[in-house]
């Protein structure tokens, strides 16, 4: 029979993992490293804390398997550890959002009124049928890091200039990084505020990309 202290070894070791999600700090990079590989410099600047801050949050998801870690001349580039690890970051979001009201007052205050939202097969269904226009309203890396096929790139703080680059007879979809991400949001109020008809995705991009890896039921 296996002795009481390696069981107790192997839980510390599973716990890693847990220990690693206990920072929102550490959460806001995850969702950060779901839509680009980035260097440990922007990621401080997006996430509003210093390079050192940040650089010890991305040690304990490396020590915890949720992200990889490139060396590239000086610097070191991050990247969320594979879609199993990203499938881990949705699911602990989702579940989250779903058990505790907590999560759902924080999103109502941090978002507002929700928008008129599609989901993800409506929107398959609609694209096939030319009958929409979808925008990605995240940062340009972003985009081009991976998106949506036919979506064009019109970050959220280009929208109001550039929006004569959208037709004005078929519905604009708007989508960002997933449905806490404010960017959907503003851009369906900025575009229902032209006159234009306009909803946001109810998920986002690492979502879509998930998707379209899952295998494909009968």
């Amino acid at each position: 029979m296996a002795s009481g202290d390696a069981k107790q070894t192997l839980f510390e070791a599973i716990a890693l993992m847990g220990k690693a999600f206990a920072s929102p700090r550490r959460l806001e990079l995850l969702d950060l490293l779901a839509q680009a590989p980035r260097g440990v410099e922007e990621l401080a600047e997006q996430s509003g804390q210093s390079v050192a801050n940040a650089s010890q949050h991305l040690q304990a998801l490396h020590l915890a398997g949720m992200v990889t870690r490139t060396r590239e001349g000086t610097r070191i580039r991050y990247a969320i550890a594979g879609e199993e690890a990203l499938r881990i970051w949705l699911a602990l979001r989702d579940a989250s959002a779903a058990g505790l009201a907590e999560v759902e007052r924080a999103a109502h205050d941090y978002l507002g009124e929700d928008v008129e939202t599609i989901g993800r097969e409506e929107l398959r269904e609609r694209l096939a049928r030319g009958d929409v226009v979808l925008v990605d309203v995240r940062p340009a890396e972003e985009y081009a890091a991976g998106h949506i096929e036919g979506a064009k790139s019109i970050p959220i703080d280009e929208l109001d200039q550039r929006l004569e680059e959208l037709p004005d007879d078929r519905e604009v979809v708007a989508y960002c990084r997933g449905p806490f991400c404010a960017y959907a949001h503003e851009a369906v109020r900025q575009l229902n505020a032209r006159g234009r008809n306009a909803s946001r995705l109810e998920d986002g991009w690492p979502e879509w990309r998930l998707a379209d890896l899952s295998p494909q039921t009968p």
